[in-house]
C-alpha cells in the first residue's frame, strides 16, 4: 500500500501516517514546510516528506508528481490538511464571534485550505488512480454538530462543504474502482487547532491516534470495494461488527 497523507506533520495526519507506516505501508506525508515534512517522515519507517500547499494548484501538481514518481504510484489518498478556528479567532472556545465579525480574508483562508484543498488534491490524484485501475480516497471530516455550532464560521461551513464534496466525489467515481469514504474522529481531538489553554484544562479530548485503526482498515484488503461510507473513529469497532453481522 502506497499512501499520500496531506497535513501529515502533526495531529490527525501524523497519527494516520504513523499507523499506516506501522503496518508496512509506504507513506508520503506532506506539509507546507518541506523541512518539517522531512523531519516527521524521518521518524516513521520508510516514509518520505514532501512540501505541499493544498491551496496552490502548482504546488499540488508538483507534489503529487513527486509522490507518484518516488512511490511508484498512489494507492490511497488521505485528504486531511486543514486549519481551524484559531486562525480567525484564537479564543473561539471561550469568546465565540458572530459570523459578521469574521474577517473576509480569514474566511477565505479556511475555505481554501479545508474545502478547495481537498478538491485540488483529489482532482490531481483521481485521474492517475483511474488510469491505474483503482485506488482509495479518504476524506477527513468532523461531527455534524461542528458544522452548525455558533461561532464556528468559517470552520463549520468549510467542513460541511468538504463532506458534501466527498459525497459527490463518491457518486462520480461509483463503479470505477476508485473508492471514496469519509473518516472523522467522533469528538474534539487534541491537535494544533485547539487553543493551548483548552488542552491544558483537560476537557476529555480524544487522542489523534483514534484515527489509526479505521484508516489502517480502509487501507486493507478487507476494505476493498467499501465506498461512500461515513466512519466515526470512536465507533469504528461497533460499526465494523455491525457491518460484519449484516454480511453474515
Amino acid at each position: 500500500m502506497r499512501a499520500l497523507v496531506t497535513g501529515g506533520t502533526s495531529g490527525l495526519g501524523r497519527a494516520m501516517a504513523a499507523a499506516l507506516a506501522g503496518v508496512g505501508a509506504t507513506v508520503a506525508l506532506t506539509g507546507r514546510s518541506a523541512r518539517r515534512a522531512e523531519t516527521v517522515a524521518g521518524e516513521l519507517p520508510g516514509a518520505i516528506g514532501i512540501e505541499l500547499d493544498v491551496r496552490d494548484e502548482a504546488s499540488v501538481a508538483r507534489a503529487v508528481e513527486q509522490v507518484w514518481s518516488r512511490l511508484g504510484g498512489i494507492d490511497m489518498l488521505v485528504n486531511n490538511a486543514g486549519i481551524g478556528m484559531r486562525t480567525v479567532n484564537p479564543r473561539f472556545m471561550t469568546r465565540p464571534q458572530g459570523f459578521w465579525e469574521v474577517p473576509a480574508d480569514g474566511f477565505r483562508a479556511v475555505v481554501e485550505t479545508n474545502l478547495t484543498g481537498y478538491f485540488l488534491v483529489a482532482r490531481e490524484v483521481a485521474p492517475r488512480m483511474l488510469a491505474a485501475g483503482g485506488g482509495r480516497i479518504v476524506n477527513v471530516s468532523v461531527n455534524e454538530s461542528t458544522m452548525r455550532r455558533a461561532g464556528f464560521v468559517p470552520y463549520g461551513p468549510s467542513r460541511a462543504g468538504s463532506e458534501a464534496l466527498s459525497r459527490v466525489m463518491a457518486a462520480d467515481l461509483r463503479g470505477t474502482g476508485v473508492t471514496v469514504n469519509l473518516l472523522l474522529p467522533g469528538g474534539a481531538t487534541v491537535t494544533g487547532m485547539l487553543p493551548p489553554d483548552a488542552v491544558s484544562e483537560g476537557h476529555g479530548f480524544l487522542a489523534p491516534e483514534v484515527m489509526g485503526p479505521p484508516v489502517v482498515w480502509l487501507a486493507s484488503d478487507e476494505a476493498a470495494g467499501v465506498h461512500d461510507e461515513r466512519i466515526v473513529a470512536v465507533d469504528f469497532e461497533r460499526w465494523l461488527r455491525e457491518r460484519d453481522a449484516g454480511r453474515s
